[in-house]
C-alpha cells in the first residue's frame, strides 16, 4: 500500500456534524440581536433556491451575496465565541472522519481541508484539528465590510479538484500519494482528482459511484447538536436590513436550520 503523502478532506458533514456557514451566521445575528426573522428568512430563500435544483456554486454565492454590508472583523470575532459554543455540544465533530484524519497526521501527511465555507469559521477548524492548509471560497472585503461579491469561484465541485491537484504540483506529491473525503455528490471531482476517496455517508448515487471506484466508505454525520444561540436583544449594530420595532426572542438553532456548505 502507498504512503498517503496529502490528505484531502471536506469540511461541513464530513468532518464537522453541521453547516459551519448557516449556524455562524446565525449565532452573528443573535449575538448583534438583529431579528430572528431575518435569518429564519434567508435560509428558507437558500433552502428552496437548492429544492428548485439550482448548482450548488450558485447557491453558495447566493449565501455570500447575503453577506454583503456586514462588518467582517465583527464576523471573524464573533466566530470564537460560535466556535466555543459548538465545541461545548459535545458533537460538533464526526468521529470517523476526525479519526481518519489523526491517523494521516500519525504517518505524516499533509493535511488539507477543502470547504466551500470562508475564512471566519475555516480558519478556527483548521488550528483546532491541527490542519497544514484550509483551502475556501474567499468573500470580497472593502472598507471592513464584505461586498457580497467573492475573490475566485466557489470552492465548490471542479474548484475543488482545480486548488488539490495545485498543492499536489506545489508539493510536488504524484496524485496517486492522496486520499480525498467527501459527503456530497459536488465532492466527486475532489475524490476524483486524488489517489484515492473515501465517501463520508451520502446518498444513495455517490455510495454506488464509491463502491464502482472501490472507494471506502465511513458512516454519514449524525444529527448536528443544537447550538445555543446568545439571548437576541437591542441590537448593538443595527442589521443593514433590520425591521423597526421588531422584538428579537432567545432561541437554539437546530438541524432544520443547519445547511451544508453549499449555503
Amino acid at each position: 500500500m502507498r504512503r498517503v503523502k496529502v490528505a484531502f478532506f471536506d469540511v461541513d458533514h464530513t468532518v464537522t456534524t453541521s453547516g459551519s456557514m448557516s449556524r455562524l451566521l446565525a449565532y452573528y445575528h443573535a449575538a448583534l440581536g438583529h431579528p430572528r426573522r431575518d435569518f429564519e428568512d434567508r435560509m428558507c430563500e437558500l433552502k428552496a433556491m437548492t429544492a428548485v435544483g439550482c448548482p450548488r456554486e450558485a447557491v453558495n454565492r447566493a449565501y455570500y451575496a447575503g453577506l454583503e454590508g456586514l462588518d467582517a472583523e465583527v464576523m471573524a470575532a464573533m466566530a470564537g465565541a460560535w466556535f466555543d459554543a459548538e465545541l461545548a455540544t459535545g458533537g460538533f465533530y464526526h468521529e470517523p472522519a476526525v479519526a481518519e484524519l489523526r491517523r494521516h497526521q500519525k504517518h505524516g501527511a499533509y493535511v488539507v481541508l477543502v470547504s466551500g465555507s470562508f475564512p471566519a469559521p475555516l480558519r478556527l477548524i483548521a488550528e483546532d484539528l491541527g490542519a497544514d492548509e484550509f483551502l475556501c471560497t474567499v468573500p470580497c472585503v472593502e472598507r471592513g465590510r464584505y461586498t457580497g461579491d467573492l475573490d475566485g469561484p466557489p470552492m465548490i465541485g471542479t474548484a475543488k479538484a482545480d486548488a488539490a491537484l495545485k498543492v499536489l504540483l506545489q508539493r510536488d506529491v504524484p496524485a496517486r500519494d492522496s486520499i480525498a473525503y467527501g459527503d456530497h455528490v459536488s465532492d466527486l471531482p475532489l475524490l476524483r482528482a486524488a489517489g484515492s476517496g473515501v465517501v463520508v455517508g451520502g446518498d444513495h448515487r455517490l455510495r454506488t459511484l464509491a463502491s464502482a471506484e472501490g472507494w471506502t466508505l465511513l458512516p454519514g454525520t449524525p444529527p448536528a447538536p443544537d447550538l445555543r444561540l446568545p439571548a437576541w436583544s437591542a441590537p448593538a449594530h443595527p442589521s443593514p436590513w433590520a425591521a423597526r420595532g421588531r422584538t428579537a426572542q432567545p432561541f437554539v438553532i437546530s438541524a432544520r436550520y443547519d445547511m451544508s456548505e453549499s449555503a
